[in-house]
């Protein structure tokens, strides 16, 4: 069993909870901008800590005044905004506990949230967010406030609130310790009933100044970030409290359709995103260079910069391919480099691998991809890549307070001031995470001598073929996923004769590819995947993950279905994620297909 321990840089303090992160930095810097809003003609308008501070204790009272008491549970039904944190720390001001929900909840979900975390009262954005709550609410009595963002009721609060003392609303925001829950965040629910993440305020306190102090390159006054990613999910959630403790200026985005525009006039220093878009960004522009007749040059470029980046690594870059670099800078880098807002340095990436092709790509394009590594269950990061010293293709090591050890299976677990307190209302759920006081991740993965993690797999997700060869999916789905014709990938083969795969086309991608390939753009998804030329290029994407991997563990077969498997199809979490059995379950009789004529001893190898 390796282990690898990371000293904590910041001395924790039990009585510390998440609203002294904005008291500390209200001190700090007053006056410097926190947040930037959008305006009507385009532009950002500056919000300052101590305007933030102002609206959150305005908005506090206005929770206090409609009868929130301390450690009452508000659900909260939100797109990214800047009223989603606004909302989240006047919580913590009023003394209460915030439960997220995903904007694109069903009333079910919706239902189970509520009831299992006991929450008293809940904020919705839309009249569509509303009407899903509606449909629910005679079955869930305990809530007594409904408010409607869209309805103007967050001002109204405010206003209701001038009643409240600031007496009471320091006494409340100082009720919590460390230990006490901040927020319950529900998984996704990928293999079963979503659980409830009891997270402390001690693990957004202690990972928040850890992590500040372990990349102050990226989080520091002078950075700004674009949000883009639900803040409902950990992962942005505790970006945007980190921002809040180092000062990091906060603008958001989250119709992904206007991103590019946004972060033409954001211009931030940093991203947080999830693998999807960086492949996204790449393959829209080589398709764009594409239909404009630039498709070959664009191709050299990226593999001159993919070569750069590997010449860096290796300590030396020949002069002709720092020429060539040069050149196919000019040419087509700095206008990629232009379109994400000209001032990007780095990006924090989870959720998936980025994979080395990218990874070199960025780094040469001027944008250090940090990925890093964690779950809900661990306030999102158990590591991340150092600006100083980052590997490509792996997540980097444990953040300051952070252990991680390999288990004899290959699992990794981890310990310290990430770590959960354990599952709300669900003791026998957490006795089966934890092992001596570390959390069983259940991922597979291996670290070097410097800690740096390199994950291989999901534990549960390992499928044992018919001739007992154990293969990773996403060793093979990972790069599969790049090709830009390429929506989704699902590997196959659980007892099965050989390894197949469910693939399907990207739709918002498809249209552009058949244009550039001399084929109707016009074409449905159906008429698509039965051309040569499609199939063609699904079958080079496969062969590009069968060359990672032995014969016993290459894809065989595919098949594409008819429609990309989506969020609101229910086969894909909101972090993007494939629910892998919920996919298996409705796409069963397909995959008999792929096997129905299969010899059964084809596959089967000892390599």
């Amino acid at each position: 069993m390796k282990q690898f321990d990371v000293t904590a840089l910041v001395e924790a303090d039990p009585e510390a909870n998440a609203t002294d992160l904005l008291i500390d930095r209200v001190a700090a810097t007053p006056n410097n901008a926190l947040f930037s809003l959008p305006t009507a003609n385009g532009g950002w308008s500056d919000v300052t800590s101590t305007e933030f501070l102002t609206q959150v204790k305005a908005l506090a009272k206005g929770l206090v005044a409609a009868g929130i008491e301390p450690g009452d549970k508000i659900g909260l039904m939100c797109k990214t905004r800047y009223e989603w944190t606004l909302i989240d720390f006047a919580t913590w001001f009023a003394g209460a506990v915030l439960v997220p929900i995903y904007e694109t909840s069903s009333p079910s979900q919706i239902h189970w949230n509520i009831t299992d975390s006991g929450a008293t009262a809940m904020i919705t954005e839309t009249p569509d967010h509303f009407a899903r709550f509606d449909e629910i609410r005679a079955d869930v009595p305990a809530i007594t406030n409904v408010w409607q963002i869209d309805l103007g009721d967050l001002d109204k609060l405010a206003k209701s609130g001038s009643v409240v003392t600031d007496e009471e609303i320091e006494r409340r925001r100082n009720i919590a310790k460390g230990s006490d829950l901040a927020t319950l965040i529900y998984t996704s629910g990928t293999t079963g009933k979503p659980k409830g993440c009891v997270i402390t305020h001690s693990n957004f306190v202690e990972l928040c100044r850890n992590s500040q102090k372990a990349i102050p390159e990226v989080v520091n006054p002078d950075s700004s970030t674009l949000l883009f990613i639900t803040t409902a999910h950990i992962f942005a959630r505790f970006i945007s409290i980190l921002c809040i403790h180092g000062g990091v200026k906060v603008g958001h985005q989250p119709d992904t359709k206007l991103l590019l525009p946004s972060m033409a006039s954001f211009k931030p220093t940093f991203l947080l995103a999830v693998p999807r878009v960086f492949e996204k960004v790449y393959n829209s522009s080589e398709q764009k260079a594409e239909a404009g007749g630039k498709g070959k040059i664009f191709r050299k470029a990226a593999e001159v910069a993919i070569a750069h980046s590997k010449a860096i690594d290796a300590g030396h870059v020949p002069l002709g391919l720092k020429i060539q670099f040069a050149v196919f800078d000019r040419l087509v880098l700095s206008k990629i480099r232009a379109a994400l807002g000209g001032r990007v340095k780095y990006a924090v990436s989870g959720s998936a691998p980025l994979g080395l092709r990218l990874g070199h790509f960025y780094r040469s394009l001027g944008l250090t991809i940090l990925e890093g590594y964690g779950l809900t269950e661990t306030t999102a990061p158990i590591s991340v890549n150092k600006p100083s010293n980052f590997k490509i293709g792996k997540v980097g090591p444990p953040l300051p307070g952070v252990s991680v050890r390999i288990a004899d299976d290959g699992e990794i677990q981890a310990k310290g001031v990430c770590v959960f307190d354990g599952y709300w209302n669900n003791q026998a759920a957490t006795d089966e995470v934890f092992e001596d006081g570390w959390f069983k991740t259940g991922d597979i993965g291996q670290i070097d001598e410097e800690g740096y993690l390199e994950i291989t797999g999901r534990k549960k997700e390992i499928i044992v073929t018919a001739g007992g060869k154990n293969v990773a999916p996403a060793a093979l789905e990972d790069p599969i996923r790049a090709n830009p014709i390429i929506g989704q990938v699902v590997v196959v083969g659980e007892q099965r004769p050989f390894i197949s795969a469910l693939v399907t086309l990207d739709e918002e991608m498809l249209p552009t590819w058949l244009g550039n390939n001399g084929l109707d753009a016009t074409w449905t998804v159906e008429q698509a995947a039965a051309h040569p030329a499609v199939l063609a290029e699904v079958q080079k994407a496969i062969d590009v993950g069968n060359s990672r991997v032995s014969r016993a563990e290459s894809i065989r077969k595919f098949h594409i279905l008819d429609a990309d498997l989506t969020e609101a199809s229910g086969h894909l979490t909101p972090k993007l994620s494939i629910k892998r059995n919920v996919i298996l379950a409705d796409f069963a009789d397909v995959i008999d297909g792929l096997y129905s004529n299969s010899p059964a001893t084809e596959g089967i190898s000892l390599k």
